[in-house]
């Protein structure tokens, strides 16, 4: 396939007329020429795919329905709770097949799927223990776009006496696998299958003991990546320093967890020390502004994180909002609010946070590039909406101008995934979205 870019982002800086030849799934050859007879022509702005580094898909359901009113972090969560008690494998892949659909309209051509929910009601497994994690991965390839697993160890309810770990709830039960032997006998057992890839999680120091994390970082260190949420809430240091004298990071530092293949979610509330341990191990920090946004999370120290030599991504995480360039400014405006300083993140920055970087920090090297050899992802911004009208087609345009409404054609691994603004897996994207959340949710 061959295609024609008005203007394309390319390593070097925005380039006019772009040729692209695409081989299979990756681009064979990135040239300035003038358009082939038989070239699809892209008119607009034309970027790498996008990388949604941190998705919980099943939180789509609660759109709309937990963002007014009081309440924080941990009242959300019991409603979050009530939607995973409703799912099984079948509405499970409903549910994320249009979520990924709703990702790839807005030029997501990956996502990391957060993956906690494994098991029936009570924590009954199902006759194919990895029944949920292959809804999900399946769901991703239905929707056209590939997915890191990030199967998730989740053993306690929280911290509890004396650094002791409290029980789970009952909604917990079906994300536990009993201990850390049980969850590393079912991840053993996991093949995603094609287009999608295998990463590990420890859910958050609360809800993993220390040592356990070390056997999941063990695990994670023979060729996988590894993530985790890292403090979220302030109340999660609090108790974390209560339980073992440190940080949260400082504690994942300890368990062997910090490394050039880790990713903290989140890292709302991290002291100093704990930046420079990021930097120090080139890690990387996956920020979900929306989200941390509409949980009254805060702000997190994204320049400090750079400066120190930690890497950023980006993610929906909830998806109060499912739009990368709205998470990519929201690092640069979020952070204007509390510094009084614009200008500390730069679009090329933010924008290869949203790409190249998000994909190396699900495992995709070479991929979030559009240059010969890489993973033929292309999104193309439109230029003549009411949001872009009249801006230049620079990457400034595309972090702080544009919006996912703006996305008309998505390319991943080379397929066809959204044309002229219509998917083309998912025709009715808004109609796959209302029925598989009325399946779980029964207003």
């Amino acid at each position: 396939m061959t295609y024609w870019c008005e203007h394309a982002v390319l390593p070097g800086g925005v380039v006019a007329g772009v040729l692209v030849e695409v081989d299979g799934e990756r681009f064979g050859s990135v040239t300035a020429a003038a358009p082939p007879p038989d070239a699809t022509v892209l008119r607009g702005l034309t970027v790498p795919g996008l990388a949604n580094a941190h998705s919980h898909a099943f939180h789509r359901a609660l759109r709309g329905r937990t963002h007014e009113g009081g309440g924080d972090f941990w009242s959300w969560r019991e409603a979050m709770y009530a939607v995973a008690e409703a799912l099984d494998p079948d509405t499970y892949l409903a549910l994320a097949r249009a979520t990924f659909a709703e990702m790839a309209l807005a030029g997501i051509t990956c996502v990391g799927e957060f993956h906690y929910l494994h098991h029936g009601r009570g924590g009954t497994p199902y006759a194919d223990p990895n029944a949920m994690g292959h809804a999900v991965a399946q769901a991703a390839r239905e929707a056209g776009i590939r997915i890191t697993v990030l199967d998730t160890c989740y053993l306690a309810g929280g911290f509890g006496p004396s650094g002791g770990q409290c029980d789970l709830t009952q909604p917990q039960l079906r994300f536990s696998d009993g201990d850390v032997g049980g969850w590393l006998g079912r991840v053993s057992r996991f093949d995603p299958g094609a287009g999608a890839k295998l990463g590990a999680a420890v859910h958050s120091v609360r809800a993993v003991p220390a040592r356990d994390i070390e056997m999941v970082a063990e695990w994670a260190a023979r060729g996988a990546v590894l993530h985790a949420h890292v403090s979220e809430q302030a109340a999660e240091n609090a108790a974390c320093l209560a339980a073992h004298g440190r940080t949260p990071t400082a504690l994942l530092y300890q368990s062997g967890a910090l490394a050039s293949n880790f990713t903290a979610v989140h890292g709302t509330h991290l002291t100093a020390a704990d930046i420079d341990l990021y930097g120090l191990n080139r890690a990387t920090v996956c920020f979900c502004p929306t989200t941390e946004r509409d949980l009254a999370d805060g702000i997190g120290p994204a320049s400090a994180l750079r400066a120190a030599g930690a890497s950023l991504s980006l993610g929906s995480d909830s998806h109060a909002v499912i739009d990368l360039f709205e998470e990519a400014r929201g690092v640069e405006l979020d952070e204007r609010l509390i510094t009084g300083r614009r200008g500390g993140h730069s679009a090329a920055d933010l924008l290869a946070a949203a790409t190249e970087a998000g994909h190396a920090c699900l495992g995709w090297r070479g991929v979030g590039r559009i240059e010969a050899g890489a993973y033929a992802d292309l999104v193309t911004i439109s230029l003549d909406t009411p949001r872009t009208a009249g801006c230049p087609p620079t990457a400034a345009t595309a972090v702080f101008a544009a919006t996912a409404a703006d996305v008309r054609h998505v390319v991943a691994s080379g397929r066809v995934v959204v044309a002229d603004g219509v998917h083309q897996l998912v025709p009715d994207v808004p109609a796959a979205l209302s029925a598989a959340i009325g399946a779980v949710i029964h207003q």
